[in-house]
């Protein structure tokens, strides 16, 4: 078995998230989104938009400054569409030919994810709201409620849950148990509330025709995972799509069996790691770009800590006076290498991208962390439409920030 350094790893994973690239020159286009998607496999979604929704981030990450419309058209029209939304890490956009690759997990939550209660005790909603759909077309939860409770003449269709998610009504909790079955999905986002529809009217028909077996599933599942990753224990890879180790375990075996996976020992890596079969070790480290917490390169917490000896977590949910960092903290990766973090926040009405605390890893030339920092700032500030760069008081890095921005 052979043995990779820390830093090989490390080069390895960030060439195989698509860092290894210099962003194009011309406008971006689907041929890129489509090339992006091939190697990174989804972009996960989440509803905090204190700086951008990190769906659109990866993208900007790897690419550079481009139209988020693109990506919007992409995913929910008008027009064909290339992503479609389900659960893959977590709730994220997957290549619409992928759709099938999840079957498995759609029989595994006929009752939906969360919520199965309410939705057991609605045995009848769930035909009422597919009924809904296929009369409205694509609908919110709202609209889809509105039109069930008056074909009803009431009844229980807007009945609160109660619960943490208490303010969702039994027709959401119905919807979104549909949505995880597979037999609805977003039509369309506006602003980022979701439409549903058919999926049949959403996906094209042998997409929807196709069947894919779960060991099948699975080991591409896990062949897609390491190909993103390029070096990774059996926990990253099944964490990338949120396998169990019940699935993974003979789905690794098979890919090392086929030659399709090398195990290798990592210095300092408790664990055997796989490599993708015929990966090139890159001799330098290369990539430089601002990383939103949901970026596929850093959504798995323990493997950051084993590649770059960074330590991160999200503090969203943590109290402000306890927050270490800052409440959206995104991590600067620079030349290969995770250097810092900021918080950012976009203030559109100002028309500022405000970095309200600015922070360096030990041992960093503060200096030259400050210059790149400032030139990724810039860039992103330019694609949000904002007009320039705030810095506030908060972190070691501030002061080098500041003046490395008043040279840019």
């Amino acid at each position: 078995m052979s043995t990779l350094t820390r830093a090989q790893a490390r080069r390895i994973a960030v060439r195989a998230q698509g860092f290894d690239r210099p962003a194009p020159r011309a406008p971006v286009t689907r041929a890129h989104l489509r090339r992006l998607l091939a190697r990174i496999q989804l972009l996960q979604l989440d509803s905090v938009s204190v700086a951008v929704r990190a769906h659109y981030a990866p993208v900007f990450s790897r690419l550079g400054p481009y139209d988020r419309a693109l990506l919007d058209r992409a995913a929910w029209g008008p027009g064909p569409r290339m992503l479609v939304e389900y659960w893959a890490h977590e709730a994220a956009l997957i290549a619409v030919e992928d759709w099938p690759l999840l079957r498995w997990r759609m029989r595994r939550f006929p009752h939906g994810r969360w919520g199965r209660h309410v939705v057991r005790a609605n045995p009848d909603l769930a035909e009422a709201v597919l009924a809904a759909v296929t009369e409205l077309g694509p609908a919110t939860a709202g609209q889809i409620e509105a039109h069930v409770a008056d074909v009803a003449g009431g009844g229980r269709a807007g009945a609160r849950a109660g619960g943490s998610w208490g303010n969702r009504s039994a027709t959401k909790w119905v919807a979104e148990a549909l949505f995880s079955a597979g037999r609805l999905t977003t039509a369309t986002r506006v602003g980022f509330a979701r439409h549903y529809d058919l999926v049949e009217n959403v996906l094209p028909a042998d997409v929807v025709a196709c069947d894919v077996d779960e060991p099948t599933a699975i080991r591409e599942l896990v062949a897609r995972a390491a190909g993103a990753l390029g070096v990774a224990t059996a926990a990253d890879l099944r964490d990338y799509f949120r396998l169990s180790a019940a699935q993974t375990k003979p789905a690794i075996a098979a890919l090392v069996a086929g030659g399709a996976l090398e195990p290798v020992t990592v210095e300092g890596w408790p664990d055997t790691a796989y490599l993708t079969g015929g990966q090139r070790v890159p001799r330098r480290d290369v990539g430089t770009a601002l990383l939103c917490p949901f970026d596929p390169l850093i959504f798995c917490r323990p493997r950051v800590a084993r590649l770059f000896d960074f330590h991160y977590r999200l503090e969203i949910y943590t109290p402000a006076p306890r927050r270490r960092y800052g409440y959206y903290v995104w991590p600067f990766l620079l030349d290969g290498e995770l250097v810092g973090r900021v918080d950012l926040k976009a203030d559109r009405a100002r028309g500022v991208l405000q970095v309200i605390g600015a922070f360096g890893e030990p041992g960093r030339d503060r200096s030259r962390v400050a210059a790149a920092l400032a030139g990724e700032l810039g860039a992103m500030a330019s694609w949000l439409g904002l007009d320039d760069v705030a810095v506030g008081s908060r972190g070691d890095l501030v002061g080098a920030l500041r003046t490395a921005l008043r040279r840019h």
